[in-house]
């Protein structure tokens, strides 16, 4: 309780100071906006209805790229555990594939698939599912030898091994592999509206440069930050859950 009424007047000093700073200092609004700038304009993008679509599509976008990209990148993970031959085969290339960056193929995704939400959710998709494929394929491989073998002497099949011995040991490591992918949603997203989206919070921020609004452009910042925070937590809501279904179990 300490901690945090010391991190509430922690924010609060910084934003005194900020504010003061801007007004005392005279800094120009385009440079730096005052605090008081910012929840002002804040206030209005959410009173007028402007900001509650945006937001609504860059969530959307979070939400669909996350789901497919932890869902290919936990199948892939599975597979190359289970297939030595294919991990010696192909992960490498899945590695080069996660050193291009994101950004220089947002040009290629637009002649692809267009302008729109299906881009974005493909390049979300690419950058969650590189921590779920690692962390799924570490977590696998770090299953102890001793148990392993228990299951190979009770007769199990590799499908019983898999899913009674080898995934819930791995439920950890493939957990924070997903929280890590979570927070790398939210730049998917944004940098994916930055490319070629025509709606969504990011796709508002550069709109607000083409007019130099940086009360606009911070007030945005603001609620890419509360989002992504909200995910976080979701995303620490549904760790504690399944970590408590498998310890019962």
């Amino acid at each position: 309780m300490r901690e945090r009424l010391a991190s509430a007047l922690l924010l609060v000093a910084l934003l005194a100071g900020w504010e003061a700073w801007c007004r005392l200092g005279r800094v120009p609004a385009l440079i730096v906006p005052a605090p008081s700038s910012v929840f002002a304009t804040l206030w209005s993008e959410i009173a007028s209805g402007r900001l509650l679509p945006h937001l609504a599509v860059t969530a959307t976008e979070m939400t669909l790229g996350l789901a497919l990209g932890c869902a290919v990148g936990l199948a892939t993970g599975i597979l190359l555990a289970e297939a030595p031959v294919l991990r010696r085969l192909l992960h490498p290339y899945i590695v080069a594939s996660q050193v291009v960056p994101k950004l220089a193929l947002g040009p290629l995704f637009i002649v692809w698939f267009g302008f729109g939400l299906t881009p974005t959710i493909v390049i979300t998709a690419l950058i969650c599912f590189f921590p779920l494929m690692e962390n799924t394929l570490t977590g696998l491989s770090q299953v102890d030898s001793g148990r392993r073998e228990l299951f190979r002497m009770l007769g199990a099949s590799r499908l019983q091994t898999l899913l009674r011995l080898k995934l819930p040991g791995a439920l950890p490591v493939i957990l924070a592999g997903f929280r890590v992918a979570v927070v790398l949603a939210l730049v998917g997203a944004v940098v994916g509206e930055f490319i070629g989206g025509r709606a969504g919070l990011g796709a508002s921020i550069i709109a607000a440069q083409s007019v130099m609004d940086s009360s606009l452009m911070f007030a945005l910042f603001i609620v890419i930050t509360l989002l992504g925070m909200a995910f976080y937590q979701a995303a620490l809501l549904i760790e504690r859950l399944l970590l408590r279904h498998h310890l019962k179990g």
